[in-house]
């Protein structure tokens, strides 16, 4: 189920329809259950019985209120600590198809580097002020087309992985994945600028991109050409087009999405030598 996070078994929330909830929120969200349906799963789940009626005459003892439950404090955001060079990210990216000069590239910006335990790739955000505020870790080996992905705690996700604003340019490209973005990025080697990966289909970080930089009038969604993709497609076009900007849905060609369209073509040029 696309970007759709649950945290401590407790709460959930979907950042492609940008809610979310508890337990009882989950089930009737997603299983389609009414309130008592689900007040007896969950209650079922956890070995316990309802509680029968209290027909006891009322007593004189005075109930205890509940106590609130204590406020849940912010994770500070924390980058993790750097690998002392860049080569397994590198090897990664390169089978990924990514151009050397473009991988290099996001390492000088400070964009992308290698985490030092577990020789991740980390993609790193940054605000407006051109401080690091968000972080995605994506692992280095692939098992049947799926690898590690994890979010940095603390991470701010209204912020998620761009590109530097450029006020001489009137657009942004939007993508799902960072590697998406850099494959574009491989495909088209004019474009440094104005550009924004959500890392999921949660439009938040286009959001906060557009309040930031108001000059910017078009936006081309480069998202994945598979259903919550062109779902989401469409959904943002109503959204940004309501507000003034002339939106288009950019798919790549052929296949998924832009990484998996740079390793066909890379295939296809491969195959005619």
């Amino acid at each position: 189920m696309d970007s759709l996070r649950i945290r401590d078994r407790r709460t959930w929330f979907r950042y492609s329809e940008g809610k979310g909830g508890d337990a009882i929120d989950f089930l009737q969200r997603f299983e389609g259950k009414s309130f008592p349906e689900t007040v007896e799963f969950l209650l079922a789940w956890n070995r316990r019985a309802r509680d029968p009626p209290d027909r006891s005459p009322p007593s004189s003892v005075p109930v205890r209120k509940k106590t609130p439950p204590a406020p849940v404090e912010a994770v500070p955001f924390v980058l993790p600590p750097a690998n002392e060079d860049q080569r397994r990210v590198t090897a990664y990216l390169k089978k990924r198809g990514i151009a050397p000069a473009i991988i290099r590239g996001f390492v000088e910006a400070g964009l992308l580097y290698e985490e030092a335990e577990r020789h991740n790739c980390v993609f790193v955000g940054k605000g407006a002020d051109n401080r690091p505020a968000f972080a995605a870790k994506r692992g280095t080996y692939d098992l049947n087309g799926a690898s590690f992905r994890a979010g940095v705690p603390g991470s701010d996700k209204e912020i998620g992985f761009r590109l530097p604003y450029d006020s001489a340019i009137d657009r942004v490209h939007v993508f799902e994945a960072p590697i998406d973005l850099m494959s574009f990025c491989t495909l088209h080697r004019d474009m440094t600028r104005n550009a924004v990966a959500l890392c999921g289909l949660y439009e938040g970080p286009l959001d906060t991109y557009l309040r930031e930089n108001p000059k910017i009038k078009y936006i081309f969604l480069c998202l994945d050409a598979d259903g919550p993709g062109k779902e989401a497609a469409e959904r943002m076009k109503d959204k940004y087009a309501q507000k003034g900007y002339v939106v288009s849905y950019k798919p790549p060609p052929r296949e998924k999405d832009w990484n998996a369209y740079l390793q066909h073509r890379q295939k296809c040029r491969g195959n005619e030598r």
